[in-house]
C-alpha cells in the first residue's frame, strides 16, 4: 500500500488531499500543530489506513519523531512527502511586524527545508517516491502587500527546482503546486495597514477563489506528471502567462490595485 505524509493536514489543502488519497486506497499520515484539526481530518479517514502526528514543522526533532512513527505505521514506505503546512500574512511592508516576517519564513520556507532533510532517507528507500511542496501564485510574481509571503514562496519554488535535479540520481521526483487564492481560513486574517481581511480584498479585486478540492486533484496530478510546477486555478494561470510574456503589464496592474502607477 502506498503512503503519503501530509503537513498541514488539519485543514484546507492538507485535509482535502488526505481525503482524496485515502479514497484512492493510500495510507495517509496527517501532521499538524493543530490537534483539534487533526482529529477532525482523521475522523474522515479509514482508521486502519491513517495515522496522526502532532508536530511543528519548525522543529527538526519533531519532524524526526513524526516520520519515525509514520514509518512504523506505513510499513516503512514514504511514497509522497507533502510539505503543505504554511501560513498567510499580508499588508504593507513598512507597517509590518518583523516578528511576523520571521514566522512566515520559518514556517513556509524553513519548514519545507526541514521536511526535506528529515524525509530524504525514507524517500530514498521507497522506489518512485516524490516530495511535493505547496508553493503559490505568489511565487510567480511578487505582489504588493505580500512581500515576505512572496519571498517565502519564491524560496520554495527555487528549492523545488534545485532538488528535482539533485535528487534525480536517487530516483526521487520533486514537485510543487502553485495555487492562487484558496477559500480556507488563512484568508480571514486582517492585513497589516488595513481594516480588511485578505478574503475581502480578494473579493473586492474580483479575483477567483479556487475550490480546495481542485487543489487536491492538482496535487495528485503533480506527483504523477513530469512538470516541476503545477499552476492551479484561473487567476494563477493568468498570472503565470503575464509574468512570462508581459511582466511590465502585470507590474502596472498590480500597482494600480495598490493605487500607484
Amino acid at each position: 500500500m502506498k503512503a503519503i505524509f501530509i503537513t498541514g493536514g488539519g485543514s484546507g489543502i492538507g485535509r482535502a488531499t488526505a481525503k482524496l488519497f485515502a479514497d484512492r486506497g493510500w495510507f495517509v499520515g496527517l501532521a499538524d500543530i493543530n490537534e483539534a484539526g487533526l482529529a477532525e481530518t482523521a475522523a474522515m479517514l479509514p482508521a486502519d489506513r491513517s495515522s496522526t502526528h502532532r508536530m511543528d514543522v519548525r522543529d527538526r526533532d519533531q519532524w524526526q519523531v513524526a516520520l519515525d512513527d509514520f514509518a512504523r505505521a506505513s510499513g516503512g514506505r514514504l511514497d509522497i512527502l507533502f510539505n503543505n503546512a504554511g501560513i498567510a500574512a499580508g499588508g504593507q511592508f513598512d507597517v509590518s511586524d518583523p516578528a511576523d516576517s520571521d514566522r512566515l519564513i520559518d514556517i513556509n520556507l524553513k519548514g519545507v527545508i526541514n521536511g526535506a532533510h528529515a524525509g530524504l532517507p525514507l524517500l530514498k528507500q521507497t522506489p518512485g517516491s516524490c516530495m511535493l511542496n505547496t508553493c503559490s501564485a505568489a511565487g510567480l510574481y511578487g505582489g504588493p502587500g505580500l512581500a515576505v509571503y512572496a519571498a517565502s514562496k519564491f524560496g520554495v519554488r527555487g528549492f523545488t527546482e534545485a532538488l528535482d535535479i539533485e535528487w534525480r540520481p536517487f530516483g526521487i521526483k520533486v514537485r510543487s503546486i502553485m495555487p492562487s487564492f484558496i477559500d480556507t481560513p488563512l484568508l480571514d486574517a486582517v492585513t497589516a495597514g488595513s481594516n480588511g481581511t485578505a478574503r475581502e480584498n480578494v473579493a473586492a479585486a474580483g479575483l477567483e477563489f479556487t475550490p480546495v478540492e481542485d487543489v487536491a486533484q492538482a496535487a495528485w496530478d503533480a506527483v504523477q506528471g513530469d512538470r516541476v510546477h503545477t499552476v492551479v486555478g484561473k487567476t494563477a494561470k493568468s498570472m503565470a502567462f503575464a509574468a512570462r510574456w508581459m511582466p511590465g503589464v502585470l507590474r502596472k496592474q498590480l500597482g494600480t490595485r495598490l493605487g500607484r502607477k
